[in-house]
């Protein structure tokens, strides 16, 4: 994380995969369930919705990313959109932050995805939803995005 005045959370990943299907798995529904959430709705337009739902048999409003926007399509090297705090943290999750993920082509074979959370506020109620976002991005996120491209997608029914 950078200085408090440019909090952000800033991963890179090496992706084994050709940059048109990693693209694909950020950028489509069918692609986000192999690795980011079970269920979402993505419109790929500014404005459309990019919602993923974590917690599916929540009440409507508490499943995940509800209510989380497209910001910007740069088809297949940038993705943006808003984001928020998950339910457990009421405070700041009416309160939405930004995400642009990046997309390099390393070659035919691989990809750079570098993910770029920023928009926290200063004070204290963030500290927790940065913690959190630091785990959930670096060690949990990018990781099964890997994961996916070695051996295939996520199992949901396993990690319940």
């Amino acid at each position: 994380m950078d200085n408090p005045q440019n909090r952000s959370i800033q991963f890179s990943e090496i992706i084994p995969a050709p940059i048109g299907q990693v693209w694909q798995a950020w950028a489509t529904e069918e692609g986000v369930r192999t690795f980011f959430a079970p269920e979402c709705r993505i419109e790929l337009v500014p404005g459309g919705a990019y919602e993923m739902y974590f917690n599916l048999d929540s009440p409507v409003g508490l499943k995940g990313g509800e209510g989380c926007k497209v910001l910007a399509v740069d088809e297949p090297s940038l993705l943006s959109f808003t984001w928020n705090a998950l339910p457990e943290l009421p405070l700041i999750r009416d309160h939405y932050t930004h995400v642009m993920v990046h997309l390099v082509s390393i070659n035919e074979d691989e990809t750079l995805v570098t993910l770029i959370h920023d928009g926290w506020g200063n004070s204290e109620k963030w500290d927790e939803g940065i913690q959190y976002f630091e785990r959930a991005w670096g060690e949990i996120v990018l990781p099964r995005l890997r994961q996916r491209f070695l051996s295939g997608p996520i199992r949901w029914q396993e990690l319940e």
